[in-house]
């Protein structure tokens, strides 16, 4: 039996997710996710794969975020018409983010394409419409944590808990083959220990060879309590001054974590009791996801739901979906807070906030997500002295307090130390989802500690069990 990994997308960057297991003439894809870059790399990349979709057996898809969900609707427009397995709530997170980042594209063609009208450019199409989205969410299966599964002959599946996200899998293979089994193990995007509202992640067993991400490969986090006190002092700091707290925000996992800390800090009396504005409407459903499936949150979280406490809407909370009312709040003169996407603040409703606040030295903007160069979230972290929004200047007085703790990736310490709890009898590990000199330190390090690790080329394909001649 041959047992080969594809390494399909997501090797050396952080985008674009996707791995090819076959197991003799079975083609297993793993996660599909989009690939972020410029707009006509995006495109050109997005819209080829290096496997025929109509062959595949299966797709698994690990978690709901867009690097290793979002080229779903395409892999469909392809010709793909078997099942997509997924937990449950990352297929209701689906039913919202697939739809979303449809609707964004066609946003975004409608956009270049007015700008061009008149040149002699040829018209712009998105990789795939909303509706492309929506008609892609029928193929999704959902499987719970810890039930075996056959996906194939001689291929059992088991989803067990990352840690990452709401929803996020560490999904394994138990394969048949002779004269001894397989078992390969998918880790990306792995989670933290000790994260509020989330599991800490799993530890499988018998694993003979592990995919595993290096985002955070070559750095650390500040701790999660030193985070929220940082938290609280700018937010106390800017009622004092009188003035708004703007938090650009990722409208999965990182909003609803925002909201949770927010929500301690006024229990524990750390901070007045302020109005908070959720203000973007897939945030909005997204927190609704949460709430649904509050089941499967860690155990002091499940404990405040079951007394009928809800982290997300407490008395402070107004979440916002309709234009209008996202407007009503630039009219408003004291101390809130504006929790808004996207969280790089390249589109969506944050730009408006910006805008609008930007300029006034009361106000704070806070910063609590990785900020891509090139974008204007990059820009205000650097503190630019004046940034373009909507094309138009502003100078950038208001203060800005960034906080890097709140990632829900493994650091550098993370990744290792979940490594050396996994057994020693592991043939090799392959490390992905990283841009280089995070992977090449995950790499100089799992060495140091006698491990047998790789970092793979994209398309690279590995024999894990060679057939018998």
């Amino acid at each position: 039996m041959a047992v080969t990994i594809k390494f399909c997308g997501g090797v050396r960057t952080v985008t674009g997710s996707m791995h090819l297991l076959s197991i003799d003439n079975t083609q297993i894809l793993i996660d599909c996710g989009l690939f972020q870059g410029r707009r006509d790399e995006f495109y050109n990349v997005n819209s080829n794969f290096s496997f025929n979709p109509q062959k595949l057996n299966a797709c698994i898809v690990s978690h709901a975020h867009i690097d290793h969900c979002g080229n779903v609707p395409t892999l469909i427009k392809k010709g793909y018409r078997k099942k997509i397995y997924v937990t449950p709530p990352t297929k209701k997170l689906c039913d919202y983010m697939l739809p979303d980042s449809g609707y964004v594209q066609e946003e975004d063609v409608k956009f270049v394409n007015k700008i061009n009208r008149g040149k002699a450019v040829p018209l712009r199409y998105p990789l795939y419409t909303k509706k492309e989205a929506e008609a892609s969410l029928k193929y999704f299966r959902t499987l719970e944590y810890h039930k075996r599964f056959e996906l194939a002959e001689g291929v059992d599946l088991t989803f067990f808990n990352s840690g990452h996200i709401l929803g996020a899998a560490l999904v394994t293979f138990d394969i048949k083959t002779s004269p001894h089994p397989l078992r390969i193990a998918y880790a990306a995007d792995l989670g933290r220990y000790n994260m509020p509202l989330l599991r800490n992640p799993e530890i499988p067993k018998g694993i003979d060879y592990l995919i595993i991400e290096s985002t955070y490969g070559a750095r650390t986090h500040d701790s999660i309590e030193e985070a929220q006190e940082e938290l609280k002092d700018a937010i106390n700091m800017t009622i004092k001054r009188g003035g708004k707290i703007i938090i650009p925000s990722f409208a999965l996992e990182r909003t609803q974590l925002m909201l949770y800390f927010i929500n301690d800090l006024i229990k524990r009396k750390k901070i007045k009791k302020i109005p908070i504005y959720v203000d973007s409407p897939l945030a909005v459903n997204l927190t609704e996801v949460f709430k649904e499936n509050w089941e499967y949150f860690d155990e002091e979280a499940k404990r405040r739901y079951m007394q009928e406490e809800d982290p997300f809407g407490f008395e402070e909370v107004n979440y916002v979906s309709k234009t209008i009312d996202s407007k009503k709040i630039n009219n408003i003169t004291e101390p809130i807070i504006i929790i808004s996407a996207s969280g790089m603040c390249e589109n969506g409703r944050i730009l408006h906030h910006l805008r609008n606040n930007i300029e006034n030295p009361k106000n704070t903007i806070i910063i609590v997500g990785y900020m891509a160069k090139d974008t204007l979230g990059r820009r205000i972290v650097e503190r630019e002295k004046v940034v373009k929004i909507f094309g138009q200047p502003h100078n950038l007085r208001a203060q800005v307090v960034t906080l890097n703790a709140f990632s829900s990736h493994a650091d550098k310490n993370g990744l290792v130390e979940y490594v050396k709890s996994l057994d020693r009898q592991i043939k090799k590990i392959f490390i992905v989802h990283g841009e280089e000199v995070q992977s090449e330190e995950f790499l100089k390090n799992l060495k140091s500690l006698q491990f047998n690790a790789y970092i793979p080329k994209k398309d690279e394909v590995v024999f894990l069990a060679k057939p018998r001649i």
